[in-house]
This record gives structure tokens, sequence and C-alpha cells, in this order.
């Protein structure tokens, strides 16, 4: 399923009213059909689903249903990747997740951009963009995260946001648009009381 899809990146092309991306589509629609039917239980078969639809997987990639995508070959993630309910990647463009991310409810990620001009609009004229995201990163519920979109390593992403253009590694970052709050820091890990099973394990690093 995840034979490669020919998508011009940067530039406008015929995308919708087209045969040849119509039909990848609905090929990926029928994956997706079936990996958001299948029972809580069947591991198994999600993960034959992923490492065929997938264009890379590093280890343990866990998607809640429902999950939905438009070719699933140009999605790469890394190890420990986990998305939580209603993930929708349009992947007109490749979008790559590095290792340990979180994706909350809710959230969008689209390479698609429509021309803005009416008329190439109504014909079907679209623009794709790659998205990045780094490692250890954790996106809130409810975020949309735009074409061309880059997010730095160990960053945390707010609930309800829309990310465009860069943020960079190690910040909170919110908003619409998004932009950066404040840095994260050591402080954070005791920003609350630390239960007795971890207290040891974290009191003490603040540096």
């Amino acid at each position: 399923m995840n034979e490669d899809i020919f998508v011009p990146v940067g530039v406008y092309f015929q995308g919708c009213y087209n045969p040849y991306y119509e039909a990848g589509i609905m090929k990926c629609k029928e994956v997706c059909y079936e990996y958001n039917s299948l029972r809580p239980s069947e591991h198994e078969r999600r993960a034959e689903i992923l490492g065929d639809l997938l264009g890379g997987a590093g280890r343990n990639p866990i998607f809640e249903p429902p999950f939905f995508c438009d070719y699933g070959g140009h999605i790469f993630v890394g190890d420990d990747f986990y998305a939580n309910r209603n993930l929708v990647v349009n992947d007109g463009a490749e979008v790559r997740f590095g290792n340990n991310v979180f994706v909350g409810p809710n959230c969008c990620f689209t390479t698609a951009e429509h021309a803005l001009d009416p008329e190439m609009r109504k014909a079907g004229v679209e623009l794709a963009k790659p998205i990045t995201v780094g490692d250890n990163v954790w996106i809130g519920a409810g975020s949309i995260v735009l074409a061309g979109a880059k997010i730095g390593d160990n960053t945390v992403i707010g609930a309800g946001s829309v990310v465009k253009g860069e943020i960079p590694s190690g910040v909170v970052a919110v908003g619409v648009p998004c932009r950066v709050l404040r840095k994260i820091t050591a402080a954070d890990r005791t920003a609350y009381p630390l239960h007795e099973s971890i207290a040891a394990q974290w009191s003490d690093r603040r540096d």
C-alpha cells in the first residue's frame, strides 16, 4: 500500500479532479476503513496494516482509531510514536515525526494548500509542502499543523494551536497563530508535587 505516490513539492499542480491522486486516496480510504473497524484487542492486525500503510515506522507506533490519511506512504514516524483518537494527516508531501512524539486527540497535519486565486482553486490547483516534527515533542489536543511547518526537538505545542512556519526546540508554544511562550527548564520536572514512587528519580534533577 505504501508505494510512492508522486506529488510535486513547493509548486502549483493539478491536485483535485486528477484520476491519479483520486485513485491513491480511494485506496488509502479503504485501508483506513479497515484499520478503524478493528476491535481494540486486534493489535497484530493493526501493526500489519500500519506496516503496509506508512512510508516508514520505528519501534512500537500506536495510532488510536479513528485515524485518517490521504496516501499513508508519505508518513514517517520514529520509535514510540503515539497518536490519540481522530488524527488526520493530509500527506501530499512528507510528514516526518521523530522519536517519542505524543499527538493529542483531534489533531490535523496538512501538507496541502489550495491556490488563493479563485479561478485556479476552482480548477483544482494545489500546493504541497512537507511537515517535520522533531524528537520528544508533545502536540496538544485539537492542534492544527499547517503545510511547511517545522517543530524542533523537546517542544510542547499547546492545545488548540495553529502551527505555521518554524517553532524552535525546547519551548512551550501556544496560540493562533502558534508562538513561543517560554523555554522548558529543569524546574518543570517538579512543577507539581512528586508522588513518593518517583520522588527519588526526579527531585534532584534540576540541573
